[in-house]
């Protein structure tokens, strides 16, 4: 699964990558677990932002710019149960839905953030699933 990540964001430059140690701070003040494939990811880089695939942007926050943004764009008085984790470099946001054990990625508008359902818009199951998406985005 590494190696699949690695060759997704292999255009943009990678930050260093965080500890385990890192990753349980963080999922301990959102009170949540991340997905195995997002801490494989930080364990690769600490967030990365540009060019994927042949149209798509992205801004993959490090873990304190997560921290900060969730903080920032109040999520848990907003949207409660999403953990904004970085976005389109524009006016949209990629989160994990926490209220679901499967945890799935989900796109919101930064002004008017909330959970009603058309306002919520479902990217991927999976954190991998998201990246793959971005990458062979096929509406360019």
């Amino acid at each position: 699964m590494i190696q699949h990540l690695q060759h997704l964001i292999s255009g943009m430059e990678l930050n260093p990558p965080v500890t385990e140690d890192d990753i349980q701070a963080v999922e301990q003040q959102f009170g949540c677990t991340f997905p195995d494939d997002y801490r494989a990811f930080l364990r690769i880089t600490n967030g990365v932002e540009g060019p994927i695939g042949r149209c798509s942007y992205i801004a993959l926050w490090t873990l304190q710019e997560l921290i900060e943004r969730n903080d920032g764009y109040q999520v848990a008085t907003y949207a409660p149960g999403l953990v904004l984790f970085g976005g389109d470099g524009g006016g949209e946001a990629y989160a994990f839905d926490t209220r679901f054990p499967t945890i799935p990625i989900v796109q919101v508008s930064y002004i008017g953030m909330s959970l009603d359902d058309d306002e919520l818009i479902s990217l991927a199951p999976t954190f991998a699933a998201f990246l793959q998406k971005a990458y062979d985005d096929i509406d360019c």
